[in-house]
């Protein structure tokens, strides 16, 4: 739990915070750890929760399909109706003409 510490040092600690601090404050001093530690774990928790729940968001936009309104091409881009019109650069379509039909004078 205290990684390298044995019982000699942390005995050692113990009694050197009890001649520092004094039997009545150690209580107090506990407790302001206790809660300092309870607050540091409940911000980190929810740092943790908070970019797992972000993380996922990316991955539910990356998995969800794509909407119909991003499948269906405008409506002014196709016409079943009518022929496409012609652009501007184009050369106007002519119509070959009849033949001239003789006059009768």
């Amino acid at each position: 739990m205290f990684g390298s510490l044995g019982v000699p040092e942390l005995l050692l600690i113990f009694v050197v915070i009890l001649i520092v601090f004094g039997p009545r404050r150690i209580p107090e001093i506990g407790r302001t750890l206790g809660k300092a530690l309870g607050e540091f774990r409940k911000a980190t928790d929810d740092l943790k929760s908070t970019i797992e729940r972000e993380v996922r968001l990316e991955e539910l936009k990356k998995i969800t399909p794509p909407t119909l309104d991003s499948i269906i091409t405008p409506f002014e881009s196709v016409s079943r109706n009518e022929p496409p019109a012609p652009s501007a650069s184009a050369e106007p379509a002519v119509e070959p003409a009849a033949p001239a039909a003789p006059r009768a004078e």
